[in-house]
């Protein structure tokens, strides 16, 4: 769409008011009746709980000692809990002063807040400004969480209305054209412009977001959406036709959330003459939820992707009503208000707005089902039996993929509400974890997956490393993936490597694996590596137990006269900081020649 045409559309449009939100525009009724809802009463309940833990806390101070942290120490957590809870607090009186519109205190308490978030010296987070930034230009850089902030406060403003004070409401209109809007328009093209993953989707359509529910004017308003609308785009060709978010789920929340978010607004003020949810590529997306879990709360966790995900209830009924083939998720799954540790406005607040009441799905679990995904070269299963929950899910792909693992030929192996093979997921961000020594971090480099090791080489990173789907097969009784892998090393000798994965999904069911190599001319050393939370023990000669509690466990077989094991407990840091225990079992060829074949069973007990 040109300048010209959306011009038209936006002197068209309709002032923002409540009727985006509400059907009928009358934000008391909602609230009245969300008191009483049997639906929301969990929600409402922990957002009260949350209210009074802090009724006795002040506003936390976002310190210049806590600014410098990351300067001095690579570390961003310090900072960021600071931050996160102030935008906590800032949603929980929100919230408060709706469900309780005639308490003072709430109000003063939430004018308080929003007054010292417009006096934050920056929005950004200290880990998104550059190493070299000026603090006169503090206003030129846009990050995830500046944009966030600016379309949380002009939602806040036009909810609210003017229950805020015209002093304060016009400081919020203020410090976003300020901070956002001016240098989105002057101060660009911001790298994240064209990225094609969630930083262009959450940047973008918050600003856009914002610009939607606070600027008047059409022509400044259509410079910022045709903006918005081109970054949208640069989003979408992230994704192949398949709908897979390379980044896995927890970024799909995000990046796909804050997509949605923007789309609804976009759509609602343009009475659906600019309508992203018309398109096959956007209805594909939406399905990846229910393709990505393989059990439980547990999920496909490859890249920077927690292994446990609490899901967002309203963007998955938003979701759900747009597209039939969109399933509503278990309500077990629901994401608790306090859940959330970056406190994000957006989904917390359509977690109640959008919510499906009366007719919501009461399973405890996903359905049986298997998907291949062919542009990700990811095969996911989840397979029910004897009343507990099986999961399989391997991958293919690429080493350039974004927030890259180095981990091609992958797997993840779950049953009975344990993990046995696992991806650790997202360790603790740090300014190295996103620099030069990222693959030094057990969780992202090749070390720390179930891949092989060859002649004491990791995979390495670049979008040259990549596997070739051979075979896929998503079926009833079995699933299989077969990749060739040797593109993903940078080793002399080695001329082809094939791994085979065969899920057969019985009454105990069982991984077959079998890798097969072929050396061109030295053979070098051989090492099979597989990643577990379990603590191995060897059971007997020729098979290792990976204990369970939900279901006996896993027996991994092997042949003696091939490989011999060594079980090693190691430590990373995860996401949110803390030391975690995790096993190596490694299965070092005994003599390797110019061609062999290693198999390993993972049999349920």
């Amino acid at each position: 769409m040109n300048r010209q045409e959306l011009f038209g559309i936006v002197q068209e449009m309709k002032p923002a008011n409540l009727s985006l939100y509400y059907p009928d525009g009358e934000s008391d009724a909602f609230w009245k009746q969300a008191l009483l809802s049997e639906t929301l009463k969990e929600d409402i309940s922990e957002i009260r709980e949350e209210a009074q833990r802090l009724d006795s806390q002040p506003i936390s101070e976002l310190t210049d000692t806590l600014f410098s942290i990351f300067a001095r120490t690579g570390s961003r957590l310090e900072y960021e809990r600071v931050y996160f809870e102030r935008r906590r607090r800032l949603n929980t009186y929100v919230f408060m002063t709706l469900l309780e519109p005639d308490n003072v205190r709430l109000l003063e308490n939430l004018e308080n807040i929003l007054w010292s978030i417009c006096e934050e010296y920056t929005w950004c987070l200290p880990a998104h400004l550059p190493a070299d930034h000026n603090t006169e230009n503090f206003d030129q850089f846009i990050d995830l969480f500046s944009s966030e902030t600016a379309f949380t406060l002009a939602e806040i403003s036009l909810l609210l209305g003017v229950r805020l004070p015209l002093l304060l409401r016009s400081r919020i209109r203020h410090e976003v054209e300020k901070r956002i809007f001016r240098p989105f328009i002057e101060c660009g093209p911001y790298e994240w412009e064209t990225a094609r993953h969630n930083w262009a989707a959450v940047c973008a359509g918050s600003i856009g977001a914002a610009a939607l529910l606070m600027l008047d004017d059409p022509a400044t308003l259509t410079n910022i959406l045709l903006k918005t609308e081109r970054s949208m785009s640069y989003y979408l060709e992230g994704f192949g036709d398949d709908g897979a978010c390379l980044e896995g789920l927890s970024y799909w929340n995000y990046g796909f959330g804050y997509f949605t978010y923007y789309s609804d607004l976009l759509r609602v003020r343009s009475e659906g003459r600019v309508d992203w949810f018309a398109t096959d590529k956007v209805r594909s997306i939406a399905q990846f939820q229910q393709k990505i879990f393989i059990g439980g709360n547990f999920v496909a966790n490859f890249s920077d992707s927690e292994p446990r995900i609490h899901i967002h209830m309203g963007l998955s009924h938003y979701l759900a009503d747009t597209y039939p083939e969109v399933e509503c998720p278990p309500p077990v799954l629901r994401t608790p208000y306090a859940k959330d540790h970056c406190s994000r406005w957006a989904p917390a607040f359509r977690n109640l707005i959008w919510r499906r009441t009366g007719d919501e799905k009461q399973d405890q679990d996903w359905g049986a089902a298997s998907y291949y995904l062919p542009d990700a070269g990811w095969l996911v299963s989840r397979y029910q039996s004897g009343g507990s929950s099986f999961g399989f899910a391997a991958k293919g792909g690429h080493n350039a993929e974004p927030h890259n693992h180095n981990d091609l030929g992958q797997f993840i192996l779950s049953g009975g509400g344990e993990i046995y093979a696992a991806d650790l997921g997202c360790g603790e961000y740090t300014a190295e974890y996103f620099g030069a020594g990222r693959y030094q971090y057990d969780c992202n480099g090749s070390q720390g997956h179930s891949v092989p090791i060859i002649g004491g080489q990791y995979q390495l990173a670049g979008r040259k490393h990549s596997a070739a789907v051979l075979y896929a097969s998503a079926a009833v009784e079995k699933d299989e993936l077969k990749l060739e892998l040797s593109q993903a090393y940078e080793v002399e000798e080695l001329q082809s490597l094939i791994r085979s994965m065969v899920w057969y999904k019985g009454q105990h069911p069982r991984l077959e694996l079998m890798d097969e190599y072929q050396y061109n001319g030295k053979s070098v050393s051989w090492t099979e590596r597989f990643v577990t939370l379990r603590r191995p023990k060897m059971l007997r000669s020729g098979v290792v137990l990976l204990p369970g509690t939900g279901v006996g466990g896993v027996e991994l077989t092997y042949d003696v006269q091939i490989v011999e094991p060594e079980i090693t407990a190691r430590e990373y840091r995860d996401h949110f900081g803390r030391d975690t225990v995790w096993h190596t079992l490694d299965f070092h060829a005994l003599k390797p020649g110019s061609e062999g074949k290693l198999v390993f069973t993972f049999q349920f007990i």
